[in-house]
């Protein structure tokens, strides 16, 4: 099972970063180069411990689904989505957040995931997926870390 634990330093409050984490709409602005989508029941707002989500994106030049629910959450230092059904075997993605001072988070992802296809999916974890999916959420970072610097500035 690939692992792949990030560290992403953001100038701006804990409970900011933290909400704009977990917000559904913000979300698909993040990673808009997937073409990503929310559909099902939950299309806005921020996500709660029970709530599933369900996205549509495209990867590799294939739509895909999938959704996940959120099964931790303790505000304003955690949550976790976990696969219900989608591309992968099984996936968990932890959201971790620090506060190392008051106008600055340290938000770590935590993400897991088994591959399908047994040997072949081994192969495909360490041939490209492990490094797609960490690009991936590099730039999501990236993008979220830009939102919740500007929005603090206007605080």
């Amino acid at each position: 099972m690939p692992t792949i634990q990030l560290e992403t330093i953001i100038n701006a409050p804990r409970p900011l970063v933290f909400d704009l984490a977990r917000d559904v709409e913000l979300h698909g602005k993040t990673v808009d180069w997937t073409h990503e989508k929310i559909i099902g029941e939950m299309t806005t707002g921020k996500l709660e411990k029970g709530d599933i989500v369900v996205f549509e994106a495209t990867h590799f030049g294939v739509k895909q689904r999938l959704s996940s629910q959120i099964t931790q959450f303790e505000y304003p230092a955690l949550f976790v989505d976990v696969m219900l059904s989608g591309a992968f075997k099984e996936l968990k993605h932890q959201h971790q957040f620090e506060s190392p001072s008051p106008n600055q988070t340290v938000m770590t992802d935590i993400l897991d995931f088994t591959s399908p296809l047994g040997v072949l999916g081994h192969l495909a974890d360490s041939l490209f997926l492990k490094r797609y999916m960490r690009t991936f959420l590099l730039k999501r970072n990236i993008k979220l870390k830009e939102f919740a610097e500007s929005a603090a500035q206007k605080i």
